[in-house]
Order: C-alpha cells, then structure tokens, then sequence
C-alpha cells in the first residue's frame, strides 16, 4: 500500500516539478502545502494530502472530490430507493 501511495505521488509530483525547475524539492512541498490551505510544519503534510492538491489543484473550485463522485446521486428518490435495497 505505502509503495502504490508513493508511485502515485512521484507521478503527479512530476509534471508539477517539471512546470517549477528553479525551485527545490522542500520549495515545491512547501508550494503545495501553501496551496491546500495546510499551515502546521513541512514535516507534518501527509502524501494523502499531496496527492490530492496535485489531483484538484487543475479542478474548479467547486469541483466533486473524484472518490466521492462515483457515489453520488443527483436523484434523492433514487438514492434512497438504493440505501434500502430496493434498486441496484
């Protein structure tokens, strides 16, 4: 699991670098962490939180998270019908 996170990182951390090549690497995290609004020290930013500024940071503001949007209803009569079993 920790090596899946860490590929996937390095992959979207990539292009982000490449679009910054004067900055270092604690520059660019620290970049990031600026972005999503994280305040507390470099060392305390989490990959999770890495990974999904670089996922959203292209999105519009008002952008669904992506995990989410695959769950989501736009129907509440439908979603419904589906929390008690009713539909698939």
């Amino acid at each position: 699991m920790a090596e899946h996170r860490m590929t996937e990182l390095l992959t979207l951390l990539r292009p982000y670098w490449q679009q910054h090549p004067d900055l270092s690497l604690s520059e660019v995290m620290t970049q990031l962490a600026k972005e999503a609004g994280f305040q507390g020290p470099l060392a305390e930013v989490s990959d999770d939180m890495l990974i999904y500024q670089l996922k959203m940071r292209q999105e519009k503001q008002e952008a669904m998270i992506p995990g989410l949007a695959k769950d989501c209803e736009p129907d509440f009569k439908t979603a419904l019908l589906k929390a008690r079993g009713i539909i698939k």
